[in-house]
């Protein structure tokens, strides 16, 4: 599906209303995934790198990795992400060997004030299962789960069931984890435990972050040298 450039917080949010209707919040989405991708966008000013990090479901290894430099073209506005960062996430996604089966974004799906995070957005753009993954909770209120791995409460908005409150690893600050599209939340949860076997963020998470930040430096550093070149050259 073709990606949808606003103009105005107006024209995003009536995408986002239009995508909204397209969601799948029933999944159930796999739960022995055997390429998981994780996504993650890093900035500097206006500039911006789109890393993909594919890895084995089993083993947790990277297999493949992709990352696309790029320019902000939509000002930060709080519940509007996505329309940042989903244009080079398209491209990085585009550039994959195959499609992944599952796609762990560093944010939210389900769990927004519009109920239409990042991982919904790409998730209907893409057609993949796709679910969200929060350092911190963006929206709704939570009671503290118990302080084992594995433990877990209802993230509410509004009375609604919008996400679930995960401990990774015993006595460590939970994550928030939310469907995104063609995931339910049991599958999701399951899959967030398995990519957290030492750590509490996702290995999806982890070198995604890695490797958009590394890509970022290496641009940054080679429009540095080129207009340096430039000058001398003028």
């Amino acid at each position: 599906m073709k990606v949808q450039m606003p103009r105005t917080v107006m024209e995003a949010e009536a995408i986002q209303d239009e995508l909204r209707a397209l969601l799948d919040l029933t999944g159930p989405g796999p739960r022995r995934p055997s390429r998981i991708a994780g996504v993650d966008v890093a900035y500097d000013r206006d500039r911006l790198s789109a890393a993909v990090t594919v890895l084995d479901g089993t083993t947790l290894e990277i297999v493949e990795e992709v990352a696309v430099a790029g320019r902000v073209t939509f000002g930060y506005v709080p519940g509007l992400l996505a329309f940042r960062e989903v244009p080079a996430l398209l491209d990085a996604l585009g550039r994959l060997s195959a499609a992944p089966d599952l796609v762990v974004c560093d944010g939210y799906g389900l769990a927004h004030p519009r109920r239409f995070g990042l991982a919904c957005h790409l998730g209907v753009l893409t057609g993949l299962p796709t679910i969200g993954v929060g350092k911190t909770a963006f929206v709704g209120t939570y009671p503290e789960p118990a302080p084992e791995r594995g433990a877990w409460t209802d993230l509410t908005l509004d009375g609604d069931v919008v996400g679930r409150v995960l401990r990774t690893q015993d006595g460590v600050k939970p994550v928030f984890v939310s469907t995104g599209h063609r995931v339910d939340l049991d599958t999701a949860c399951h899959n967030v435990l398995n990519l957290t076997p030492r750590y509490r963020l996702p290995e999806t998470t982890r070198t995604a972050d890695r490797l958009s930040r590394r890509s970022l430096a290496e641009n940054c550093r080679t429009d540095l040298v080129g207009s340096a070149q430039h000058d001398k050259m003028g």
